[in-house]
């Protein structure tokens, strides 16, 4: 599957646009919303840092805006591109981020 949220071609991190040391970065994580996520292509290249390692990554300690921007643009993609209802967004992800 194809990410339906990072549209730019090529690859680069989503958030900061570098090239190098990109990793895959699943918009909606937790055991069962990562599977789910990896099924309808909501996810985007990071670079390291904005995924991991720096204080405003999203996985780091005051990333949390980060963290949001990512689903709600996960939100968004999935139901512009599956032509759903907020309300079926909640009915699969348990949550709205709008």
């Amino acid at each position: 599957m194809q990410s339906i949220v990072q549209t730019v071609p090529g690859r680069r991190c989503y958030l900061c646009g570098h090239m190098q040391y990109l990793e895959k970065h699943h918009c909606l994580h937790g055991t069962a919303n990562r599977k789910l996520a990896e099924e309808d292509g909501l996810f985007v290249d990071l670079c390291q840092f904005c995924h991991r390692v720096d204080r405003t990554a999203v996985h780091g300690p005051e990333g949390k805006e980060n963290d949001l921007k990512l689903k709600q643009d996960a939100e968004r993609a999935w139901l512009k591109y599956y032509g759903k209802e907020v309300k079926d967004f909640i009915a699969r992800y348990g949550k709205n981020y709008l």
